[in-house]
């Protein structure tokens, strides 16, 4: 359960990680994600709070930062109504879920949604509506739910060496 923090369409990865801070830190690089769109964005954010996104979410280049930023803020989940391609699967890689869902999702930044991303189900907290969103397949669920590939990977990589 989190805020809600809105964006239009075609938000793409250098407004997410700008350039000029792509060599520090990723608790320096965080504090300047969005800021070109919503300055207060990075002291706003709380752990578990969601973006609701347009088209496009985190088009353009490859930066994993973009995805690593928003995650290093506390940022739950993201649901969009489509995504740029390496963003998606950067931030399914690092552990961070992406949702598509097609049409805008009713509801007002700073209002309270919960998530079950296992059933790919956002309810807006106020109102009670239910939106079903396009499911994430279970092995990806999981690859989440271990953190991410890296972590997903060492747990696999564990198991196996423990069971031979």
């Amino acid at each position: 359960m989190g805020r809600v923090f809105r964006f239009g369409d075609d938000i793409d990865t250098d407004v997410l990680a700008p350039g000029q801070y792509m060599a520090a830190p990723i608790d320096i690089l965080a504090s300047h994600c969005l800021e070109a769109i919503d300055p207060d964005f990075a002291e706003s954010v709380q752990p578990g709070d969601l973006i609701l996104a347009g088209r496009n979410f985190g088009m353009g280049s490859s930066r994993e930062q973009a995805a690593q930023a928003l995650k290093h803020l506390g940022i739950a989940a993201i649901v969009a109504q489509s995504f740029g391609g390496i963003f998606y699967r950067n931030a399914i890689n690092l552990g961070l879920p992406v949702f598509a869902h097609e049409t805008p999702i009713a509801g007002e930044a700073g209002d309270s949604m919960t998530l079950d991303v296992d059933a790919a189900i956002l309810t807006h907290d106020g109102t009670g509506a239910m939106t079903r969103l396009e499911p994430l397949p279970d092995f990806l669920i999981t690859l989440i739910r271990d953190g991410g590939l890296v972590p997903h990977l060492e747990k696999r990589f564990a198991a196996r060496k423990h069971s031979q």
